[in-house]
């Protein structure tokens, strides 16, 4: 990205990479609709730019800035156990890289390239259940059909004992929630007295509806980054007599009460590993796109309201 709102393709050198690192060629890369729009549109708080970095950006926000982070690639040189394997990548869109091998992850020999690109959003749905610390026998509404949204709500339906309700204001989202069995509702028709309220849809008026649907004594647990968007609740009338919980996730950090037990290598091995068993995640990539049209595809994407889209490279760059 050049400035906001404007990109381009840089050419560049790869290195050759020393013993104890890959040079990867890239099969596909996603684009995450929610924080690559923030970054497109220049609308990271200047408070976050330390925080927002992905780990191989390069630049610095507003602009210019090369960003991205999830990237499946093969890896063409490297040790030899390596060579010819599929890798997940937090690397952002780019042809080839080299990378320290410790930052590649193998994807499962049942995970087609195609999916693993959603690996970094499945791990932060993980990362959500795990702040959400769902119960048995819980109905718990999911605030904001995109991506994420999905994957919290696929993953809450397959706990035993628990019902989730995927919400949203565009009913086309209907067809996506029926491909992963979950129930789908628009705030007209939507739940009331949930035990707990996962809200992602990144908008003041769903996180207002996420108060009306949790039930006294509940948590909702918000997921979404506003940016630079100031927000406004009603923290009045009966917020504090129906003594709700409004709890914050966020994937930079594994929660604590995890952190004795999981790492984000392991997190992020866990998300391809699910990646790998759940088939009807494919309906969450609803376009994509040439890697050599991406700066004139990228303003359509990001203004958007479709879920992960998908950048191809060629075969041989």
């Amino acid at each position: 990205m050049d400035s906001p709102q404007s990109g381009s393709i840089h050419q560049g050198h790869c290195a050759a990479p020393s013993p104890d690192m890959l040079q990867v060629r890239t099969l596909y890369s996603g684009i995450s609709r929610g924080t690559e729009a923030l970054v497109w549109n220049g609308l990271v708080p200047e408070s976050e730019y330390q925080r927002m970095r992905a780990p191989f950006q390069e630049g610095h926000f507003p602009a210019p800035v090369k960003y991205g982070y999830a990237n499946v690639g093969v890896v063409e040189v490297g040790p030899s156990d390596w060579v010819g394997a599929q890798v997940f990548c937090l690397f952002p869109h780019q042809d080839r890289y080299v990378v320290p091998q410790q930052a590649a992850h193998r994807l499962p020999e049942d995970l087609p390239a195609e999916r693993g690109i959603l690996a970094a959003n499945v791990e932060t749905a993980i990362n959500a259940i795990w702040d959400l610390q769902p119960q048995m026998g819980e109905r718990i509404a999911v605030i904001g059909a995109g991506v994420v949204g999905c994957l919290v709500a696929s993953l809450i339906q397959a706990m035993p004992g628990c019902q989730a309700q995927l919400i949203d204001i565009n009913p086309a989202r209907a067809t996506t929630a029926a491909a992963l069995g979950v129930e789908f509702a628009t705030p007209q028709t939507a739940w009331t007295q949930a035990d707990r309220v996962v809200h992602t849809s990144a908008t003041q008026a769903g996180l207002n509806h996420a108060l009306t649907l949790v039930a006294t004594n509940g948590v909702i647990l918000e997921m979404s980054w506003f940016g630079k968007t100031p927000v406004s609740l009603p923290l009045g009338q009966d917020f504090h007599a129906r003594r709700l919980t409004l709890r914050s996730s966020q994937v930079g950090q594994v929660p604590p009460h995890r952190a004795s037990q999981w790492t984000t290598d392991g997190r992020l091995n866990l998300a391809l590993s699910l990646l790998a068993e759940n088939t009807a995640w494919d309906a969450l990539i609803d376009s994509e796109s040439a890697f050599a049209e991406l700066p004139q595809t990228m303003p359509k994407i990001a203004s958007g309201q479709g879920l992960c889209h998908r950048i191809i490279y060629p075969e041989t760059t």
